[in-house]
């Protein structure tokens, strides 16, 4: 026969009430304190307006209260308790249990509880303890009498009987404690024997379940609600397994894809705080720390995110699309979209594409552009406006006419060494340009420019020195585009070194490498410009530059070439003392 789980439940139970009930009525014999407390406060009261009565009769037949110990022995003895005169003013003219010399070394007893109740209220009830006999009492005190044979008179006893009834009861109300007490162990113990052995195991078995080990399952084969409690975890047991394995393999899914996206992916709940963020964004935005659980703002710390993120959760708009721009120098087109399923808001999720390539090139092209423009109109200027002069009757004029066509021809070659260096760096930069990279001797190349030079460096009176080793060894490089670099760095220290001025030319090898140093004495080079001097069309001295006649494109040209040799081109200068312009290239 199946007995029912709620059946023994039930029947356990009413047992457990029943030893309730049991407890509960020793429980009661706590109550006879009580009630032996108020039966002598009872028949104390009683005993001391017979008291009150015996003294006010006294006193009114004697006229005095000068026997009051007397009279306080007497009534003490009569009635076996003690008996305490005072006065209305508080002073102890008579005690039962105190001689007439400690009676006069008694304090007053105005401010005692039990007096003041008397005085105020026809009767004083308190239980303390005397600190003049040293014991503790119940005390009951009631007024008598009038002006000037009056006071109060106080009946005291010792709770002695009353503790010693107060200990008996404790002792059975302990003795049923202890009874109780063993019967509700034997008990618990024989129902956590019958009821907690298959909860002991399923809970086991449950807590293996959490720590990932669904081999074990209940062994329970009773037919009652345990054994279908058994059951029923073996088939979850089977069911999470299987669930877990497959949100295993969905998060590994997930996780290579958002690991191997090179855009930035968050995702937020609906209280706007991180739930994912991939490995790119992190690295984008330097977190180190988990930021699951975080608000972005915390981790990323940038308010254009923020106010997305906001736009998302608390706005509840369905997407958002904006630009962040961070400190160095990167920019990431963030596009939100709130998640929302089956129209209840679940949170949002924001992709960070990294622009920042994108808007750099857009820059380029936008300042490229303008330069180009800009250096193009000035010759192209020149030349309309002297034609245009020469055709308006300027060109009958034998003394302005050849002038005018000389500045022409100086423009147009201006244009052309433009045009060149566009071309050279636009097939430089996109690869096109070929390069035979053979064994070169530097020293002939530098000489051949130097010797391009010549002119202008007699015209300035420049001192020109070469610093070459006797066995210098060859560079593996383009023997022309060579050439090309140590011109352009030729030219631009013989035109920014002032008359009478000095150029080096030095050459040194270092880690199978070759350094060449262009040095002069010239005007320098501020160091706020220094970053920028390779850049296309940068001049540091716009008017000056313009004045020489450079295209501004020279030291780009220059870069470009060392690095499509593998080396590297740096520059060093000081304001007023000269510039030094390096570059290194591999040995051959």
């Amino acid at each position: 026969m199946k007995i029912k789980l709620h059946l023994k439940l039930t029947f356990f139970f009413l047992l457990a009430v029943l030893i309730g009930l049991v407890a509960g009525y020793f429980f009661l014999a706590a109550h006879l304190k009580a009630d032996l407390d108020a039966g002598l406060e009872k028949n104390l009261k009683h005993e001391a307006l017979l008291a009150k009565d015996f003294l006010e009769i006294h006193a009114r037949d004697r006229g005095t209260l000068e026997d009051a110990n007397i009279l306080a022995d007497r009534i003490g003895q009569m009635l076996g308790v003690r008996v305490t005169v005072i006065r209305a003013d508080g002073r102890v003219i008579g005690d039962s249990d105190l001689t007439p010399q400690e009676i006069a070394k008694v304090e007053n007893h105005l401010s005692r509880v039990e007096v003041q109740a008397a005085l105020h209220q026809g009767m004083g009830i308190s239980k303390r303890y005397s600190y003049t006999i040293k014991k503790y009492l119940l005390y009951v005190a009631v007024p008598f009498g009038k002006e000037p044979l009056d006071g109060v008179i106080r009946l005291s006893m010792p709770m002695a009987d009353i503790q010693f009834l107060e200990a008996r009861a404790q002792q059975i109300v302990l003795f049923g404690i202890i009874l109780v007490l063993m019967l509700s162990t034997g008990f618990t113990y024989i129902i956590s024997l019958v009821v907690s052995k298959p909860l002991r195991e399923m809970s086991a078995v449950a807590r293996a379940m959490a720590s990932g080990d669904f081999s074990r399952k209940p062994s329970i084969v009773s037919q009652d609600e345990v054994g279908e409690l058994a059951r029923a975890i073996t088939h979850m047991s089977e069911e999470i397994e299987e669930k877990i394995i497959r949100i295993k393999k969905e998060a590994a899914k997930l996780d290579a894809v958002l690991s191997s996206m090179s855009e930035g992916i968050m995702v937020v709940d609906d209280k706007g705080r991180i739930v994912i963020m991939n490995p790119s964004l992190r690295k984008a935005f330097l977190v180190n720390e988990a930021p699951q659980g975080r608000l972005p703002v915390e981790v990323i710390r940038n308010s254009v995110v923020a106010v997305i993120v906001e736009q998302l959760t608390m706005v509840r708009s369905r997407a958002v699309s904006e630009e962040v721009a961070l400190a160095e120098d990167k920019v990431f087109q963030v596009n939100g979209v709130a998640i929302i399923r089956e129209g209840r808001f679940e949170g949002a999720v924001l992709v960070f594409h990294d622009i920042s390539e994108l808007r750099r090139l857009e820059k380029v092209r936008q300042d490229f552009v303008a330069n180009v423009s800009h250096e193009l109109r000035t010759p192209v200027s020149s030349i309309k406006g002297y034609a245009e002069t020469l055709l308006d009757g300027a060109i009958d004029d034998k003394a302005h006419a050849r002038e005018f066509v000389e500045i022409i021809r100086e423009n147009s070659d201006r244009l052309v060494r433009l045009i060149e260096d566009l071309l050279d760096l636009a097939r430089i930069e996109s690869g096109k340009m070929h390069m035979a990279l053979v064994p070169v001797d530097i020293a002939p190349i530098v000489h051949r420019s130097l010797g391009i030079l010549e002119n202008q460096i007699r015209d300035k009176a420049l001192a020109v020195s070469i610093e070459f080793l006797a066995a210098l060894p060859k560079v593996l490089a383009d023997e022309t585009r060579l050439s090309q670099v140590l011109l352009n760095l030729l030219d631009n220290a013989v035109k920014y070194t002032p008359d009478r001025g000095s150029i080096k030319i030095r050459a040194v090898v270092t880690e199978e490498r070759m350094q060449v140093d262009v040095i002069d004495n010239g005007i320098g080079i501020p160091e706020k410009d220094l970053p920028r001097i390779f850049e296309r069309f940068y001049r540091v001295d716009k008017a000056r530059s313009k004045e020489l006649g450079g295209t501004g494109l020279g030291l780009s040209i220059v870069k470009h070439i060392v690095h499509a040799h593998g080396g590297d081109v740096w520059v060093s200068s000081v304001i007023d003392e000269g510039t030094v312009f390096s570059f290194t290239l591999p040995l051959a």
